[in-house]
């Protein structure tokens, strides 16, 4: 009796762990997604492009390419700066699909919503269908492959609750 006792106990407490670990984890890429938006909306190019690896591919199907980080950085950069210099208003936000992960990578797929306004100008609104590849370095989330799919759709978007 002892012994299915202490089994029963040692099941709990690792279904426990891995519950509190997958929960850690959850927070953990929640506030990495925070931070995409806050970058955006901030216009902090700086901080954007310190949340993606090194040897990031950005995979973009609607233009049936795949590229370096920076070279997709480099085309974005504009945008940071008339966001950050008042010229502009940006907003990106995020529904997930599905989330997987473990405690060092992730896969999220989902839609986001990236917003444009020049100041006087007449917002442009984006949303596509993506994925993200990400691993966890030195207690960092970092976005290793990013793939921009197809557009996505109102219908679509408001499914993705």
């Amino acid at each position: 009796m002892k012994s299915a006792l202490a089994q029963l106990s040692t099941l709990a407490l690792v279904l426990f762990s891995a519950g509190a670990v997958r929960g850690q984890t959850v927070d953990a890429l929640d506030a990495y997604w925070a931070e995409v938006t806050r970058t955006v909306e901030e216009g902090d190019f700086q901080g954007y492009s310190q949340l993606y690896h090194s040897d990031a591919v950005l995979v973009n199907a609607g233009a049936e390419s795949s590229y370096s980080i920076d070279q997709a950085l480099a085309g974005w950069e504009q945008g940071f700066v008339d966001t950050s210099e008042g010229r502009a208003d940006a907003s990106v936000t995020f529904r997930f699909t599905q989330r997987l992960h473990n405690e060092v990578t992730a896969h999220e797929t989902g839609i986001f919503r990236y917003t444009l306004q020049p100041t006087g100008g007449t917002a442009t609104v984006s949303m596509v269908h993506f994925e993200g590849l990400l691993v966890r370095k030195d207690g960092r989330w970092l976005m290793v492959m990013e793939y921009q799919k197809q557009p996505a759709t109102e219908d679509e978007w408001e499914a993705a609750r």
